[in-house]
């Protein structure tokens, strides 16, 4: 076997940061833009840390140009972005606003311009705030509005970006905005939740077809799924019924009918107490079971599950907030576990080996489509020493375990052709606000003055090389 720390990756192996459009982009106001549910969210008291919002954010939307010419400098061959659904179509119906459509226009020619391929998401998570008060994802019309929105946007940039996604993590989407109530629209409904989760189903396959019939034949059409790596506490038979109970929640909800045009039997199952599925209306799996271009995968850290008796009392140790609500349906008798280890500034246990395993899942689960690792990362807690750097050996350490993950997946047969780290910058990272920083490069969020972190460099060695530096270097 070869030494993964001194290996090449592929040639063509995509070497990417990833941001989203509410995190970075500020200027809410702007060109037309509406709100979305994260401006209402976000100004509503108590929703996020401090009650700090997007509405700067890091200023992207005025800054892009330095933003890129900064990627370049790194050595990025991609970068992932997301479209602003409410800056492009801002009440979620009708026609394009162009001057919102001209703002992704200047990024995609700046990014070629200087060489970065561009990867553009559709949806990631800032549904126009009209559409939330016509009923939001628990309502069928709103993935019928979805594909109309993904034609205008492949009808503008099809002719240049080749990489598209769908959604992003359709899971927090509908789980964690529809159920616990920690995004948003922060509503608490079971019920709503799990109807939320089809319906971004079907919108991602009306989407996929409107994409299609609107872009060159050679784009590429995915979707990136937060995929969940659960494990057992125990092998007993009642932790194994748990594990499968959190992976159909989880994992089956969505690739069940992307990649194979059904719903587990199993999460029927299990949340026929919560929902009868009624609204899974004829034709809608078929719909949904679009031949994919490409998969994107998403992972932190994996999740450790046992059997309980009764409901949990407490907060949940599932990573995803806290919340007298469960982003579970039909799970109260699942306890997550803190799995041991070193952890982030989220909390979260560093194990490069789920990374990995949910890679051969996916080879194994989709045999001959492609995979990229659409986010991984780490948040710290970053501060410039007395010169103005930014020295961050601990993420370092965290992006040389996961990419060596990513390349032992790649000699064991793995087709990943690309790896985005989260995050390019720091940014609002959701309902912890600006507490968390994921980037690789340092943002002062009083002057908004970037400055690459000691991984950003790393990281840029190497995209540059197509090897890893020593875990020890930058």
């Amino acid at each position: 076997m070869p030494d993964l720390t001194t290996a090449a990756f592929p040639p063509a192996f995509l070497w990417g940061a990833a941001t989203s459009a509410y995190q970075i982009e500020g200027a809410v106001r702007e060109g037309g833009r509406t709100p979305s549910i994260w401006d209402t969210f976000s100004h509503t008291p108590g929703r996020t840390a401090g009650g700090e919002h997007g509405d700067i954010a890091v200023d992207h939307y005025h800054r892009y140009r330095d933003d890129v010419a900064l990627m370049a400098d790194l050595g990025l061959t991609a970068y992932r972005f997301s479209v602003s659904w409410p800056r492009v179509q801002p009440t979620g119906r009708g026609p394009a606003v162009q001057v919102g459509l001209d703002f992704y226009r200047r990024l995609v020619d700046e990014l070629l311009a200087h060489g970065i391929k561009p990867a553009l998401t559709l949806y990631h998570w800032d549904l126009p705030q009209e559409l939330e008060d016509a009923g939001g994802w628990p309502e069928r019309d709103t993935a019928y509005r979805f594909a109309e929105y993904a034609q205008i946007v492949g009808e503008a940039l099809g002719d240049r970006v080749e990489q598209w996604t769908t959604l992003n993590e359709p899971w927090c989407s509908a789980f964690l905005g529809y159920g616990s109530g920690v995004h948003a629209p922060g509503r608490t409904d079971a019920g709503a939740s799990l109807r939320a989760a089809h319906h971004l189903n079907l919108a991602h396959g009306l989407a996929t077809s409107a994409l299609r019939a609107s872009m060159p034949a050679g784009n590429s059409v995915a979707v990136s799924l937060n995929s969940a790596v659960v494990r057992p506490a125990s092998l007993s038979p009642a932790d194994m019924a748990a594990v499968r109970k959190i992976d159909d929640l989880a994992n089956g909800v969505f690739h069940g009918p992307m990649l194979h045009g059904t719903y587990p039997r199993s999460l029927l199952d299990a949340t026929r107490s919560i929902t009868d599925w009624s609204y899974v209306r004829d034709g809608d799996l078929t719909v949904i079971h679009q031949p994919l271009d490409a998969l994107g995968l998403n992972y932190y850290t994996p999740a450790l599950v046992e059997a309980t008796e009764a409901a949990p009392v407490g907060p949940r140790a599932d990573g995803h907030g806290l919340s007298a609500f469960s982003p579970w349906p039909g799970a109260d008798d699942v306890a997550f576990l803190q799995t041991p280890g070193e952890r982030t500034e989220m909390g979260w246990t560093i194990d490069p080996t789920g990374l990995y395993d949910l890679i051969m899942r996916y080879a194994r689960e989709a045999p001959g489509l492609p995979l990229y690792v659409t986010e991984n990362g780490a948040a710290y807690d970053d501060k410039p020493d007395p010169e103005g750097n930014v020295h961050d050996p601990e993420r370092i350490a965290y992006l040389h375990g996961h990419l060596s993950a990513v390349r032992r997946a790649i000699t064991d047969g793995a087709d990943v052709r690309g790896y985005y780290l989260w995050s390019l910058m720091d940014n609002f990272e959701w309902a912890y606000g600006y507490e968390k920083r994921f980037g690789a490069v340092y943002v002062d969020f009083a002057t908004l003055a970037r400055t690459p972190k000691s991984s950003a460099r790393w990281y840029g060695e190497a995209a540059r090389t197509g090897t890893l530096p020593s875990a020890e270097g930058a």
